[in-house]
């Protein structure tokens, strides 16, 4: 029977929100009740939402004693908790992950593993009925920055909200570890670098990160046991870089006795449990201070060397980052991704292809390493996003305008000398032909000023012109677009929040997404969720995918469009049972509603510590999230359980040979 046909209405049965088997305690902050202001996050402070519902359980069992230990109850026989099911989920639509049919199954849980699929029968101490909703494996994040965010925020919000249950860090050679013990003022440099170059707020990493680790290995540890998803993390070239050449490690080339160091260095994080080495070369990542980041100063044959050493360690990996990812790759750029997959002998992914029809010979040249690749001994797969993310822009704050070749210039002035500058009509002129030119590669899209939309507005003189489009205020005005923003902006001592509409959403670009994503080494991901906080929020895509999918442009059938959310990305990584539903492997699951899953708008908020800013969505149909068996998530609330684990090389993955 086809898929739809087997869903009927959805609604939200029984469940005890805690989950059975969740033995660690509550953990830090709470996302807010759907009627309830938003909870700030705070480090160290144990914090549960009053108005969370738990719903009675359909068993006796449950109320025999507390459910939060596998087996822990008053009355009751070592022999029968050893037999006795945590929880079953009755009657719902299983969608596998494997891209097999949709079907109507029950599903057992006992101690974090799925150990039923069909008609389960045996007594479980919770139960809830499912009819109506589809069960599938918890989805997984390839692209994340939640290296800091996990120690005020060990919820991965939004994230978790949004299915996502295994999330992978350490991307693009920036991590917080290691640090240089006999050099305490790298940990600063290292928050200045995150704040510019990832958008995190420098408060937040300021005040929601403890600093008090020195080895990769310290820094897993400190991350193990409070965390509600679970974690893999990736080692950054720039603080393997920075840990043994110290500030000379921006401009500087390692000596051969420095070079084994970092080999050492990174060496001791795998053995630890990182997932390999991560780096970039990209012309857009600078540090605190506006100098190039530590990595785009090393040699083809410093990241050859640090690749084979990824070679040496089971269930690792690369990723990378070069200039051409956000274009079009140059030929020396492809002989890079080649030589460093082939030399680890472990799969290579980059972010993020950008589709649009528009650019049609981009995506071609964008492959290119991947079939060279496969006949070198290496694999490189391209990840990319299936949704459009939202992001906001401003003239006060640094984002992706500060890309645009020659727009830095002006951007990094102090406000009053960048509005001087911005008024000039032969500096404006000069800066739009900058982004209009071949050099500014995919910024060329942000030029088209027009089409931005006012969001927030700070001045009287502003007033009545948010949510409107810059063309029509223009036209009212007689002004050409970019005099317009500008002046609007300038109002506003340059803190009006600008909304690009995007210009690849039409119906040959989403077609082109959709052939894009048939391909053998692309995959989807991207999200940078845990970065660019006020900026972009790419956390909600997995919601916003499967809707469309359900009931918008149905690009995928719901099968794959799973399948692409949980096993491609735990096959890329080697993750050891996780990403299919299956009997014995880890219980991470989502249940949601078909008929209703969606990602809510983007809005800001100030929830972080220091009470700096962010952008957040309401998960929307998502009725339960489970980590290894424990509830994470009800109805967009987090439950406080905290069952996630670090994910550790070789343990928790197994090695993906590409020779």
């Amino acid at each position: 029977m086809p898929l739809r046909g087997v869903l009927g209405s959805a609604q939200t049965r029984s469940s005890n929100a805690g989950g059975a088997g969740n033995a660690r305690p509550a953990a830090l902050g709470s996302r807010r009740g759907r009627n309830q202001p938003r909870r700030r996050l705070r480090r160290g402070v144990p914090r549960r939402s009053p108005g969370r519902r738990r719903a009675a359980s359909t068993t006796a069992a449950a109320t025999a004693g507390p459910a939060s230990v596998p087996g822990a109850g008053a009355g009751r026989s070592p022999e029968r908790r050893d037999v006795m099911l945590d929880h079953v989920i009755k009657g719902a639509t299983v969608v596998d992950g494997t891209g097999a049919p949709a079907r109507v199954a029950d599903l057992g849980i006992r101690d974090g593993r799925i150990v039923a699929i069909g008609t389960v029968t045996e007594e479980a101490r919770t139960t809830e009925d499912a009819t109506g909703l589809v069960l599938t494996p918890g989805f997984i994040d390839p692209h994340t920055h939640y290296d800091a965010q996990l120690f005020w925020d060990p919820y991965a919000t939004p994230s978790m909200n949004h299915g996502v249950t295994t999330v992978a860090g350490g991307n693009c050679g920036f991590t917080l570890a290691p640090l240089n013990p006999a050099r305490p003022e790298d940990a600063d440099y290292t928050r200045r670098m995150m704040s510019k170059v990832e958008g995190m707020a420098l408060a937040a990493l300021e005040e929601g990160v403890d600093w008090t680790w020195s080895t990769f290995g310290e820094y897993l540890d400190a991350l193990d046991g409070r965390i509600a998803v679970n974690a893999g993390f990736m080692v950054g070239h720039c603080a393997l870089r920075r840990h043994v050449m110290g500030e000379d490690a921006v401009g500087g080339k390692p000596t051969p006795e420095q070079l084994q160091q970092m080999l050492d260095l990174l060496h001791d994080a795998m053995n630890a449990g990182a997932w390999g080495l991560s780096t970039t070369q990209s012309s857009t990542h600078s540090d605190g201070d506006g100098a190039p980041v530590a990595s785009r100063h090393a040699d083809p044959a410093e990241l050859l060397a640090l690749s084979k050493a990824v070679s040496e360690h089971e269930g690792t990996q690369l990723e990378a980052i070069v200039a051409g990812c956000l274009d079009q790759f140059s030929d020396e750029e492809i002989d890079l991704f080649v030589e460093m997959s082939a030399a680890a002998g472990r799969p290579l992914n980059w972010n993020v292809l950008t589709i649009d029809a528009s650019v049609p010979e981009r995506v071609p040249r964008q492959l290119i390493p991947s079939e060279r690749a496969r006949k070198a001994g290496g694999r490189i797969v391209a990840l990319t996003m299936p949704i459009l993310t939202p992001m906001n822009m401003s003239l006060g704050t640094f984002c992706a305008l500060n890309l645009i070749p020659g727009w830095g210039e002006v951007l990094n002035l102090p406000v009053p000398e960048r509005i001087t500058k911005l008024r000039d009509p032969d500096v404006r002129a000069e800066m739009l032909r900058r982004a209009d030119s071949k050099e500014a590669g995919v910024f060329r899209r942000l030029a088209n000023f027009g089409r931005y939309v006012i969001g927030d507005t700070y001045s009287k003189e502003n007033e009545g012109l948010s949510g409107r489009v810059v063309n029509d205020i223009a036209a009212e005005r007689g002004q050409d677009a970019f005099q317009c923003l500008v002046e609007i902006c300038a109002n506003d001592e340059l803190r009006t929040v600008l909304w690009p509409m995007p210009t690849d959403n039409d119906p040959a670009t989403w077609a082109l997404r959709a052939e894009t994503w048939q391909h053998e080494d692309v995959m989807l991901g991207g999200s940078d969720a845990g970065a660019h906080l006020d900026r972009m929020c790419g956390a909600p895509y997995t919601t916003r995918f499967l809707g469309d999918c359900l009931r918008g442009r149905k690009l995928m059938p719901l099968e794959q469009a799973v399948r692409m959310l949980t096993d491609d990305p735990a096959q890329l990584f080697g993750l050891r049972e996780r990403g299919r539903i299956a009997e014995g492997y880890h219980a991470d699951l989502v249940l949601f509603d078909p008929e209703r899953i969606e990602a809510g708008p983007a809005t800001l908020v100030h929830d972080l510590p220091g009470d700096s800013p962010r952008l957040d969505s309401r998960a929307i149909g998502i009725v339960s999230v489970r980590v290894n068996g424990v509830e994470t998530i009800r109805d967009d609330e987090v439950t406080g359980a905290v069952p996630g684990i670090v994910l550790r090389s070789g343990r928790d993955t197994r090695t993906v040979s590409t020779r």
